[in-house]
């Protein structure tokens, strides 16, 4: 293993380790000379070694050889591949894709090597925003020879617009041992610091066409893990659903105005705190009849917390109780005796449960007051799945053809809808989720490029059929 930090001081030492788990490091390169932001290695199948960089809102991504015993830049670095904002809705900078207070910002560079073809792949608009993503553009060379080799697909690789958890920007693509492609990336939080943020991993790899592309639809919602070769086109989501979006929640105290409805309204940048972190602290949520319980998340946030970080030696401690009645409880999980810190917790049962109602006790917390973004239940709410969606349009103008105004007609029992979208009929690869509204303002597209979008309706108990899949010129 090889670790660099991303730098652009000259002479940084490069640490290698063969025993990582065991934090055994030793300097690879004492002064590795031309340094590099945001920095990425790529050994290609000839054993030739490459590196590239950048994070800039002015500057384009950099590559450059290098001598794979010295580490040494052979010839300079070379102009890989800039952002075109004109073009693409998705890179312009902001929450609302317009642009505002700074020009869109490029990072995180990686290279994947597919059918002999170069998929570099970056990092943009920035780091804060519900559309940080992975775009890809491909090449027929590792530094794009002949110069401006690299063409653009016109999607992002990774995005992740809507749900509990957005963004899936700065990430990197890796093959597992069954040769199943999958991609990392941040998910933006940005509530403590502008720059705060989660790691995502999603099912990826390529089509028969060679197009890189990347599964995050339902990806906050609990999927089965492959145990083989798998085919990342076919989703593996369970189908729990989230049974307690905007449901009933009592808790034991509140601190100010983090209100109990934080924890269960599907955005990871509100919680709710209790007044104190002391053991005894609670919170209950209704899931409004008898359900079918598969799966529990408890997403903590941090309130008064007294460092920052991952620590050693720190815990999560809780019990959480099930009840048919809200009255006579019954221990669910009992994580009395964990020793590990868990700001992140998901816990499946061995056997579904039915039950109406779930109470969480804090017993421990690592630091700060007990608090909490998500507290979210999957599974079952034994009813009907929604009906489909009657109608559907998508209003895309002359006058920016990057976005467009999407609307629908709302179904009664569907809390929220998922939005597929690809400039190809059978590659609609990217998805939104939209709860509560049946209209979005999408700012994504390729202005030289046609669009196809179907939707899909969202609830406790399942997912309707598909609209028929519409074209937009």
């Amino acid at each position: 293993m090889i670790v660099f930090g991303s730098t652009y001081t000259s002479k940084f030492t490069l640490w290698m380790s063969t025993d990582p788990k065991g934090n055994v490091w030793k300097p690879l390169v004492d002064s590795f000379e031309i340094g590099g932001w945001d920095p990425a290695f790529f050994t290609d199948d000839d054993g030739r070694l490459y590196m590239y960089n950048g994070s800039s809102n002015v500057y384009p991504l950099y590559g450059v050889e290098l001598d794979r015993k010295t580490f040494k830049p052979i010839g300079t670095r070379r102009e890989m591949y800039s952002l075109k904002a004109w073009r693409f809705g998705w890179q312009r900078f902001g929450e609302h894709m317009d642009n505002t207070f700074l020009d869109p910002f490029m990072e995180g560079a990686w290279m994947t090597k597919h059918n002999n073809k170069y998929y570099l792949q970056y990092g943009a608009p920035g780091t804060e925003f519900s559309g940080y993503a992975d775009g890809v553009a491909v090449g027929q060379t590792p530094m794009g020879n002949p110069v401006g080799d690299f063409r653009d697909q016109s999607d992002p690789l990774s995005m992740k617009l809507g749900g509990f958890a957005r963004g899936a920007g700065h990430g990197a693509t890796f093959q597992d041992n069954d040769h199943n492609y999958w991609h990392v990336s941040t998910i933006m939080l940005s509530v403590k610091n502008n720059f705060e943020r989660r790691i995502g991993i999603w099912p990826a790899g390529f089509d028969k066409d060679d197009i890189m592309y990347c599964n995050t639809a339902f990806g906050d919602y609990p999927h089965y893990l492959p145990n083989g070769p798998a085919d990342h086109l076919k989703s593996r989501f369970t189908g729990w659903m989230l049974l307690n979006y905007k449901k009933p929640v009592q808790v034991s105290s509140t601190l100010g105005s983090y209100s109990a409805n934080n924890a269960v309204d599907e955005s990871m940048k509100t919680y709710w705190s209790a007044a104190t972190g002391n053991k005894g602290e609670w919170i209950q949520t209704d899931l409004g009849n008898m359900s079918t319980v598969n799966a529990i998340q408890l997403n903590y946030a941090d309130q008064d917390a007294e460092f920052l970080g991952k620590s050693q030696g720190v815990s999560h401690q809780y019990k959480i109780y099930a009840s048919s009645d809200g009255k006579k409880w019954t221990v669910l999980v009992d994580k009395s005796a964990n020793t590990k810190d868990v700001p992140h917790d998901y816990i499946e049962l061995p056997q579904p449960v039915q039950t109406r109602y779930l109470k969480l006790e804090n017993l421990k917390m690592p630091t700060g007051k007990f608090a909490l973004s998500g507290f979210r239940v999957f599974g079952n709410g034994n009813g009907a799945k929604p009906a489909a969606v009657k109608t559907f349009m998508v209003l895309r103008t002359e006058k920016d053809k990057r976005s467009g105004w999407i609307r629908w007609s709302p179904v009664d029992n569907a809390y929220a809808y998922n939005i597929y979208y690809g400039t190809a009929p059978d590659k609609l690869y990217n998805c939104v989720m939209v709860h509560d509204l049946n209209e979005y303002w999408f700012k994504a597209m390729d202005l030289q490029k046609a669009y196809y979008f179907t939707i899909e309706a969202v609830n406790e108990n399942g997912v309707s059929d598909r609209f028929q899949t519409i074209k937009v010129d």
